[in-house]
């Protein structure tokens, strides 16, 4: 593996790392999960296509062969961006995050459903830990409240991610340009996005208070999605998405690391607990073969 790669998507994780402190920004000012979610692709569209289309149009023409597989990317990404977010409003950002995690779980479901892959001892062990480590995470034992909604929402943001995975390395493996794939998630994003939420009233809340929201919804799109997720595409050019998702525990340490900084959230033995417990499992069927 290139320690460039290495590189590139652990910059990502700490990038991604920082969606939970711009949630807890927005939230006051009266912005929903999928309002979140739209700017994040919006802001990141507006901002990169000007920049595609005066530097190389031709990156945005794909073969017909490749549209599935970017409007699968696209619309894992979307789903994983909406349902993460409302696990946070739900619960907490520790939480949220740690749960995103499981997908590689749910590749492994996928892959042994309809791939006819091998449940072998390391895998089976694996995802018992995952389902203890939920349980602590999510409080349902260890005596911590939890959120049914958190829950759910935050499994939902794990097998979303897990299909974003699948089709974004099928792209790359097609050799698909980072920027063209990029560019289309964040496309569909903001197509989605437009469709389900309320873009009359986003406008309305930035006008409200433009100062302090603009710069806001700038980071969101530019620190939470264009740079880390061109930094994790150009990672998954050198590494196999299990290694590329084992890397990824960047995010969940510096999201946990975040919330306790600069959020106040607290560090209880549960959620620790429950977060070595994940985060070992992800790592152990990211060697996995």
């Amino acid at each position: 593996m290139k320690k460039s790669a290495f590189f590139y998507i652990a910059l990502a994780g700490v990038l991604w790392g920082t969606s939970g402190l711009f949630s807890y920004w927005l939230t006051p000012f009266g912005f929903k999960p999928v309002q979140m979610t739209t700017m994040r692709g919006f802001v990141s569209m507006v901002l990169i296509l000007p920049f595609i289309l005066i530097k190389n149009p031709k990156l945005l023409k794909v073969p017909k062969k490749e549209i599935f597989f970017l409007v699968g990317s696209g619309v894992g990404l979307f789903f994983t961006a909406y349902t993460y977010y409302a696990s946070m409003a739900a619960s907490s950002v520790s939480t949220a995050v740690i749960l995103m995690y499981t997908a590689p779980v749910f590749v492994l479901i996928y892959s042994v459903l309809f791939l006819g892959e091998k449940l072998n001892a390391i895998k089976g062990i694996s995802v018992f830990l995952m389902i203890v480590g939920c349980a602590l995470v999510s409080g349902i034992v260890g005596g911590m409240k939890f959120s049914l909604a958190g829950i759910l929402f935050g499994i939902a943001a794990g097998i979303s991610y897990s299909a974003y995975n699948i089709f974004t390395k099928i792209l790359t493996m097609h050799k698909v340009n980072t920027l063209t794939v990029t560019s289309y998630n964040f496309i569909i994003m903001s197509i989605i996005g437009l469709a389900v939420s309320n873009p009359i009233e986003m406008v309305s809340l930035t006008t409200k208070n433009p100062v302090a929201i603009i710069p806001l919804i700038v980071g969101i799109g530019v620190f939470t999605c264009i740079l880390p997720y061109v930094f994790y595409t150009l990672g998954l050019r050198d590494v196999p998405a299990g290694t590329a998702t084992a890397l990824g525990i960047i995010e969940p340490l510096s999201a946990t690391v975040f919330s306790v900084a600069f959020l106040g959230e607290e560090l209880t033995a549960p959620l620790i607990i429950g977060m070595v417990l994940i985060l070992a499992a992800v790592f152990a069927l990211a060697k996995q073969k």
